[in-house]
């Protein structure tokens, strides 16, 4: 028994091939990929082949002939030239209605069987005869042929239903549409506010004081606001508050509204609140009453200094050659001196001015003169008491207390509208009986009014 060949196989178990752009399809594809053409009007079944199917030569896949020369002869067997003596089987015509190249023939009706035929088996070979020990060969049966009547038509509407199909090419990156972006904190949705909803009809003749709502008579609290009909007491004359006490009552202010209340206040919390406004008070009263002061003491911090000479100077007593004179005449080893052993306790020498000034700084030089080794002659004064004598007749005492030892002392001295000063000696260093206090130097400095 020969082999089957390729072009006898069921057209089933072929591949499509479209006859409009020559794509391959599967066996069970009835629309082209490329083109969307028609691959074949009928489902795919055993019974006939598959439209277009090509063989792998460029020709259709074959169908038995239309006309069957050996049954239609008598029967008889196949001479020596027969297909069953060779092994092979020729090629049958393509079958009717469909082209054999590829094209579209034209489809023509089926061709009926002679009468005297004896009928044969479907799948035996026409060469073969009916002899039972001739090879056979299986068959697909003849596809028939569609009908001529309107196919033209039912093609176009068929094509009319497809969608274009562009023909198949490389498919270009597309750029994304939205970026890429780093993972975020979600946002928190937002509270939605909700209207007030609508009040309902029950609006009645009196209107509330408070919000303008109208209410029924027999209402004590307005429908809307709930607060009191009676009205508001700043309304009625007669029970309206002097100023004053509206300004200092808290406790009768109107109460606010929900949500503006303000927290609630502990003790300790009033009593801090309390004493933090007493002191901003205070601070304010005092600077106000002193501003002049701080804006003098400010100026005069940064001024430059000047001399000061007295007009006039005194002293309670003066030893002989030594008179107060020498202790304002800008020499340091000039002194003067009451005359009086020990401490001299009590004596005073005093400066005197014409016209008021206004002074800054004093330098005391203690002792006969600022040679360290003249501090052994006589005392040195410690504590002074200074009283200063304004324009005006008022005195002030001031304390000054000296270090003991040679040269200059500065003791800061602000004082304004200045008439006279008076030293007076409390104490003296190394006081004794054959010493008295000396004081070499006085000086007076308030600040410079010239611009040099």
């Amino acid at each position: 028994m020969t082999g089957q060949s390729y072009e006898a196989q069921p057209a089933r178990q072929q591949a499509r091939v479209c006859a409009e752009c020559g794509t391959h399809a599967g066996p069970d594809q009835s629309f082209c990929d490329g083109c969307g053409a028609v691959l074949g009007w009928g489902p795919s079944s055993p019974a006939g082949p598959a439209r277009g199917a090509d063989t792998g030569d460029g020709t259709p896949a074959t169908a038995p002939p239309a006309e069957d020369p050996g049954p239609a002869a008598g029967g008889a067997s196949a001479g020596p030239g027969s297909a069953s003596e060779g092994g092979t089987v020729p090629r049958p015509a393509a079958a009717a209605g469909y082209p054999a190249e590829g094209g579209r023939a034209e489809q023509k009706p089926d061709v009926a069987p002679e009468a005297s035929a004896p009928p044969g088996h479907p799948y035996a070979d026409p060469g073969a005869g009916t002899s039972p020990d001739a090879d056979t060969l299986q068959r697909p049966p003849v596809a028939e042929p569609l009908p001529e009547q309107g196919n033209s038509a039912a093609e176009e509407r068929a094509r009319a239903l497809l969608i274009p199909v562009a023909d198949p090419q490389q498919r270009l990156p597309t750029a994304p549409s939205v970026g890429a972006v780093m993972p975020g904190r979600p946002a928190a949705a937002r509270p939605l506010v909700r209207a007030p909803g609508g009040l309902p009809d029950d609006d009645g003749p009196l209107a509330c004081p408070w919000c303008g709502t109208g209410n029924r008579t027999d209402r004590h609290f307005c429908r809307r606001c709930a607060m009191p009909m009676a009205g508001r007491p700043e309304d009625d004359p007669a029970r309206r508050r002097p100023w004053w006490r509206r300004l200092l009552d808290f406790r009768r202010r109107e109460a606010p509204w929900a949500g503006d209340r303000p927290r609630l206040r502990r003790n300790l919390g009033r009593v801090v609140t309390w004493v933090a406004g007493a002191g901003a008070a205070v601070l304010v009263v005092v600077g106000a009453t002193h501003i002049d002061d701080g804006v003098h003491a400010t100026q005069d911090h940064f001024a430059k200094r000047a001399p000061v000479v007295p007009d006039s100077v005194t002293a309670s007593r003066s030893f002989k050659g030594h008179s107060p004179k020498l202790a304002f005449d800008e020499f340091n080893n000039t002194w003067w001196g009451p005359g009086i052993s020990e401490s001299g306790a009590g004596q005073w020498l005093e400066a005197r001015f014409v016209e008021p000034v206004h002074l800054l700084n004093l330098v005391i030089t203690p002792g006969e003169s600022t040679q360290p080794g003249d501090l052994s002659k006589s005392a040195e004064p410690h504590q002074l008491d200074v009283t200063v004598t304004t324009s005006d007749g008022k005195t002030e005492v001031r304390h000054v207390t000296l270090d003991q030892g040679s040269g200059g002392q500065t003791v800061s001295f602000r004082a304004t509208k200045v008439t006279s000063v008076r030293f007076t000696v409390r104490s003296s260093y190394a006081a004794a009986s054959n010493k008295q206090v000396a004081i070499a130097e006085v000086e007076f400095f308030g600040p410079k009014h010239s611009g040099g």
